[in-house]
C-alpha cells in the first residue's frame, strides 16, 4: 500500500496544463475491490495451419473430431455442389473438418512436375474432399437417398438404417465385404510397388 501511495503522490506532482489529461489527478482503485475468478474451462488451443484454415484442438493439442452420419464404404448420393446427383462410395474420411472423399466424384486437375529425367511431368485427376453435409446415404436396391436412423436390434446390437426404406446399413455381411475390398486394395498397392 505504501508503494501505491508513493505512486499516487508522484502522479499528482506531474502537471502539464490545467486542461490536459496528464495534469489531472489519477485515482487508483484499492486492491481489495478486485476479485480473482478461477478459470473452470481452459480455452481451446488453435493449431496454426494456414492463414485461411485453422483446426480447433483440445487442451492436449489433439484435433477435435466431429461425429459424422456416414462411414467408410457407404454408398452416398451427392445432394449439393457441382456433382449434384452423382452416386459413389466413400473411400476416405476426415473427421477433423467433416469432409469425405467419394470415389470418382469431385475430380480436380493436378499438374505434377517432373522429379527427374526418367519421370516426366503430367496432368492427373485427383478426388477432392466434399463436406459430409453435402452427401446423403443411398440405397442401391430401391434407388433412393435417405437420412440415417439408429436402432437397437433384438440381440442388443446398435445399427444404422435408412429411414425411407428401413434397410439396415451396418450388417455383418456389409462389414465383411468392406474388409475384403480394403484388403484387396492393400495387396494391389503392395504388388504394384
Amino acid at each position: 500500500m505504501a508503494a501505491m501511495a508513493a505512486l499516487q503522490s508522484s502522479m499528482t506532482s506531474l502537471s502539464l496544463s490545467s486542461n490536459s489529461f496528464f495534469g489531472q489527478r489519477l485515482s487508483f482503485p484499492s486492491l481489495s475491490t478486485f476479485t480473482v475468478k478461477p478459470i473452470d474451462k481452459p480455452c481451446l488451443i488453435v493449431v496454426k495451419l494456414k492463414q485461411w484454415e485453422k483446426k480447433e484442438c483440445k487442451p492436449n493439442s489433439l484435433p477435435i473430431l466431429h461425429k459424422m452420419h456416414v462411414k467408410l464404404g457407404d454408398t452416398v448420393k451427392v445432394i449439393a455442389g457441382h456433382d449434384k446427383g452423382k452416386i459413389g462410395e466413400i473411400t476416405k474420411l476426415f473427421k477433423h473438418n467433416s469432409t469425405v472423399i467419394v470415389k470418382d466424384i469431385n475430380l480436380k486437375t493436378k499438374h505434377v512436375k517432373s522429379r527427374g529425367e526418367d519421370e516426366p511431368g503430367q496432368i492427373i485427376k485427383i478426388e477432392a474432399p466434399i463436406h459430409s453435409s453435402n452427401v446423403m446415404l443411398y440405397s442401391k436396391e430401391k434407388e433412393v437417398a435417405s437420412r440415417v436412423g439408429h436402432k437397437v436390434l433384438d440381440d442388443g446390437t446398435r445399427v444404422r438404417y435408412l429411414i425411407k426404406t428401413g434397410e439396415i446399413i451396418d450388417s455383418a455381411e456389409n462389414w465383411k465385404k468392406l474388409k475384403e475390398s480394403l484388403g484387396k486394395e492393400k495387396t494391389e498397392v503392395a504388388t504394384a510397388a
